[in-house]
Formats: structure tokens, sequence, C-alpha cells
């Protein structure tokens, strides 16, 4: 029986954790905050709650997994998971609106051609059949299996089969997002629903490779559910299974250092002096904390290295108290897209790094009366993309605040009433997410995409310090919900079987 100390009670760090005990080892969480979760937290005030973090759970079939293998009790026994149908509904910038269906090709094919016009389904259809290939290609080396020593294959070569076009007199494929958009779907409504799956994960889709034609095939293939009581209750089934499995939970135990003997993580020095000895060291923070914890860095082994994803984006959280009930038949998820998506891209990647007046917004309105006081009002949460902010000061807050308005004005389009309605609104900006994870400027970390020279990519989840590991969003194979617990799998497999553990059968 191996001990096993983890950093970090993230949901990467937790699945970890609950594969590593029912697997028979003493397995240690340390966490510097008061409780668990990382990202996944919850606001509550005046008999309202909020998710801060992920509001919606793509791919639930990686947690089915996590409590198949650690326990009797299935995930649907510990949480009610729900599929949000319409999976969204759009908002367009010349007015026009779609409400997609989750999970059916054909329903989409018919909704889009019907709100469209003829020929736009068929061409989204099209599209998905193409990203599956790209699904397909990648599924694996990107999500299953610990990356490659030769990463470099993944890095090089472009999963997704983009349909050849001319341009000026020369036969070219699409290398981009937003080049699969301009030569194959060509209206610009259908180029905004595509590019809104790489903006959401704050990537440019300009400079985003093709292979991010996954992101919204993920969702049409797999559907996307909502946790009843919010997201927050999946970080709570997960804890308490790793509670049942015998984890053992510090919090407020923020680590001071990984400890190394003979090149070898032997434990970690805690920030109050004590030591904790270890056979072996599960980090799940930031890369920038982990290399302040290490002497002499972290870099992954294999053939060439990987650098950690350094993500320029964060989020920025708009949560709304509303008087009045929540409209029957009103979709859960409403996209609401800017009114100029170039002027919104500028201003979010360009040099500046700054905040489209009119950016786009992901408006959620679950309906779950355990979110508000009484059925007689309405928990909403707004969150669009902004820059990372390193910089902390007052001015920012001042910043945010008017962002935070201007948000609200664009969440109008989707909720007329929304300003009448209103009784209070919080604020949730990138320097609370730094507080919460950790992360450099509030950063959120992207999943790992093909191409790119790699730059897309993550660091393995095995480093150059033996018995050191990397687990969660800033890991192999990244950011998002289904990506943090798979890499808690992965993570469990290099230590259970060692370095020639190939993932999953």
């Amino acid at each position: 029986m191996a001990r096993i100390a983890v950093i970090g009670a993230g949901m990467g760090a937790m699945a970890a954790a609950a594969r590593l005990a029912v697997a028979g080892h003493r397995v240690a969480v340390y966490e510097r905050a008061e409780t668990y979760g990382g990202a996944v937290r919850r606001f509550e005030r005046d008999g309202f709650g909020f998710d801060t973090g992920p509001g919606l759970l793509p791919l639930p079939a990686v947690y089915r997994d996590l409590f198949i293998k650690t326990g009797k009790e299935p995930l649907e026994a510990c949480v009610e998971l729900v599929q949000v149908d319409p999976s969204a509904r759009h908002v367009f910038a010349d007015g026009t609106e779609v409400s997609l269906p989750n999970a059916s090709r054909a329903g989409i094919v018919t909704a889009l051609d019907e709100a469209l016009g003829a020929g736009t389904g068929g061409r989204w259809g099209d599209f998905l059949v193409r990203a599956r290939e790209a699904w397909d290609r990648t599924r694996r080396p990107l999500l299953e299996e610990p990356l490659w020593p030769n990463w470099q294959v993944l890095a090089e070569r472009e999963p997704y089969p983009a349909v050849p076009h001319k341009r000026f007199l020369r036969t070219r494929r699409a290398g981009t997002l937003a080049e699969v958009g301009a030569c194959e779907l060509r209206d610009p409504r259908l180029v905004a629903l595509l590019e809104s799956h790489a903006l959401a994960y704050g990537l440019d889709p300009r400079e985003t490779p093709a292979s991010a034609a996954v992101l919204p095939y993920l969702e049409h293939a797999f559907g996307i559910w909502y946790v009843r009581g919010g997201i927050r209750e999946l970080a709570r089934a997960v804890y308490e299974r790793c509670v049942a499995r015998k984890v053992e939970f510090s919090f407020g135990a923020e680590v001071s250092g990984v400890l190394e003997k003979d090149g070898r993580a032997a434990g970690l020095e805690l920030a109050d002096g004590s030591v904790v000895e270890a056979d072996f060291v599960v980090s799940g923070v930031a890369p920038g904390v982990l290399d302040r914890l290490v002497r002499g860095g972290t870099a992954p082994r294999g053939e060439g290295e990987v650098a950690p994803q350094r993500g320029a984006a964060s989020r920025l959280t708009v949560l709304l108290a509303l008087r009045g009930a929540r409209p029957e038949g009103a979709a859960h998820r409403t996209v609401v897209h800017a009114e100029d998506r170039e002027a919104e891209l500028d201003a979010l990647f360009g040099t500046a790094g700054g905040m489209a007046a009119r950016a786009t917004v992901t408006v959620l309105r679950p309906d779950d009366p355990g979110l508000v006081p009484d059925p007689g009002h309405e928990a909403i949460t707004l969150t669009s993309t902004v820059p990372a902010q390193p910089d902390r000061s007052g001015a920012e807050s001042e910043v945010f605040a008017r962002h935070a308005e201007d948000l609200i004005t664009v969440a109008e389009r989707a909720v007329p009433d929304l300003r009448d309605r209103l009784l209070w609104h919080e604020v949730r900006t990138p320097a609370d997410i730094a507080e919460e994870t950790g992360a450099e400027g509030g950063a959120v970390p992207a999943p790992a995409l093909a191409a790119a020279e790699g730059r897309l990519l993550h660091a393995s989840n095995s480093t150059a310090v033996s018995g050191l590991f990397t687990v969660g969003g800033w890991s192999h194979p990244g950011g998002g919900l289904p990506h943090a617990g798979m890499s808690g799998a992965l993570v469990a497999g290099l230590i259970l079987e060692g370095p020639e553990f190939r993932g999953s059968q």
C-alpha cells in the first residue's frame, strides 16, 4: 500500500484520489481553501443559488465511469442528471433565432433549415460528419491515453478532413476553425454558431486549428446535461465518494513545497512547517503554482517537451436574482451572439486585450426549484469570455462592473423583461477565479487540441520528477469537466500500472 499525497481538491484531483484509494492505497488530499471542487463553486444569497464555475456537463460518461470503478452506487444514484433540451437557443446578430435539439443530427438539420433557410441544415450536418472523423482520429491519443512521448505527431497532423476549395486559382484546405466556417458553412450565422464553441473556451477561432471541430461534435454526439441542484452537486458527489473510499482531506492546508529524495518525490512541506511523507505526489494545481513548489521545475518526460498551455482568457460571470417565475418552456441555455464578431475577437485577442461592448453572452436559466427561494423567483447566470487579468487593482473591478452592465443589456435580447424583474446581481471576475484556482490572472484552461504545432496540447501527466504527477485542467488532456475527470483516470493508471500504462481498452 503506497502513501499518496494530493495537492488540491479540484475535480481531476478528486477523481484520481478516489481511483487510487479504491485500489488500496492510502490517499490524503491537502487543499488550501476551506472546501473542495476547485473552480466548481456555488454562490448563495437570499435563498438564491448559482454555479460560479461550469453550469452544464458534457460527456457524462466520464463521471459514470468514475462511479462504476470506485463503488457500487452509480452516478445517477448520487446526483440527478437531466438532459437539456433544446441543447441551446441561439440568437444571432441579425435577430434570427434557432433552438437546437439535444443530440439529434436530423433534428438539428431540420431546425436550422426552418430557422435560417433551406440548405443551412445540410451544410451543418455535413460539417458534423467531418467533425466526427476528427473525433475518431484524436479521441484516444488526446483523451484516453497518456500523452505520447512522440507528441509531435499530434502537433503536426491536422485530423479534420477539410473540404478542398478553390482560392486564387489554387486548391486549398481550411486550416483554422474560422476558415472552416468561411469555406464550408458560408452562412454568417452558421459561422457564429461554430465559432462560439471555441470562444466559450477562450480560443480565437481565427488561430484555432480546424481540429477544434471536435468541440461542437462532442456536444452534438453525447448531449448536454444538467445536474439537479447545480454542478456543485457533482463536486459534492465526487467528494463523498472519496470520503467513502477512505480518502483523507485536510482543508486550509497550504502546500509550500514538494519534497524530493534521490531525484524522486518524497512528500510535501506545508505552510505551517509540518512535513508529509509520501511515495507519490499528485498535483492538481495550476502550472505556475506547481513551478514554485518544485525545485528545478516540472518539465514533462518524453522526447522533447510540451510546455503547459498558458491560457490568455478568463470568464466574467454575472449572477442575477429575478422576481417572477421562470416562464414555462424557456430554454435552459441561450447564446446571444455578438453584433460584430470581428470587433469582439479583435478586442479579446488583440494586443490590448480588452472587452467588446456587445460581447457574446451565454444565458443559463435552469428549471430548478432548489436554486430559488420560492416558485415566484428565477435565478439566471450570464457568462462571457474576457482576457485573463494579472492586475487585480480597484480600477479593474470598476471596468468589470461596467462590463457586467453591458452583459445584462445583451442578455435582454434573450430575456426581454430582465431589467424590470431584476432584484440584485453579483459579479464574479477573473480575480475570483484566480483566488479559487491559483491560475495566473484567473485564466481558464481549454481542452487539448491536435495540430497548431502543439501549442494547444497540455503538459503530460508525468513530470521530470519521478513519482510526481499532474492532474486537472492544466495538464493532459486539458480543461473542462470531462477532461478533468479523464486526467484523474490517466494519473491513477500511471501510478497503478507504471509508465507502460496506455489507457483503458
